[in-house]
């Protein structure tokens, strides 16, 4: 019975600290104020939590969901995964929280270096079998993947807010399949 309402409150705690830091921020969002919207003492959650940055951590946790780049045509490549990171920011509240406190904490922003290294490196990777090469292909999407999602959904730059999701993946896809298939520079001139 106790690990039952141990683990109902954890996830209480998850549930409104989830939504207190998708509408405030990082640097906002209280403890108490996620405490109270879970309907408990603050205590617990710094029981189950250590510390703001551990229950941010733990809230932010999340799958990107990527899709399996093996089944995708190589020339699709590049608009698949713009379409699915299009619709996934589109539609979670949580990616866009994670963002907007990654450029303002420490914390959040290596949170964010984690699961995109983690789950895209990993994704592309199995595109290239040069390792470094791999990594910056990854990096490089990742730099417009989190421009794009900086651009609309934090700053709400007028023209990048104003294109259709169809749009915007139109737009962004060919860079991205460069990114993910073009050739590599083997040096750079000065």
């Amino acid at each position: 019975m106790t690990a039952r309402r141990s683990d109902a409150t954890r996830a209480a705690i998850l549930r409104a600290a989830r939504e207190r830091f998708a509408a405030d921020g990082y640097e906002r969002a209280t403890i108490r104020a996620i405490a109270a919207d879970a309907r408990i003492d603050p205590s617990m959650v710094m029981r189950y939590y250590g510390s703001k940055e551990g229950l941010f951590a733990a809230a932010a946790e999340f799958d990107l969901r990527l899709p399996d780049l093996h089944e995708v045509p190589e020339d699709q490549l590049g608009e698949t995964l713009v379409r699915h990171f299009v619709d996934r920011w589109e539609s979670d509240d949580r990616l866009v929280a994670l963002l907007r406190t990654a450029s303002t904490n420490p914390g959040a922003a290596e949170r964010m270096r984690a699961v995109f290294a983690g789950q895209l490196g990993a994704a592309v990777a199995r595109l290239d079998p040069d390792p470094a090469a791999a990594a910056r292909r990854a990096g490089l999407v990742a730099s417009q993947i989190l421009g794009i999602a900086f651009t609309r959904w934090i700053v709400g730059l007028p023209p990048v807010v104003e294109l259709t999701p169809a749009q915007l993946v139109a737009w962004v896809a060919p860079t991205v399949q460069r990114y993910l298939t073009g050739p590599t520079p083997d040096t750079i001139t000065p």
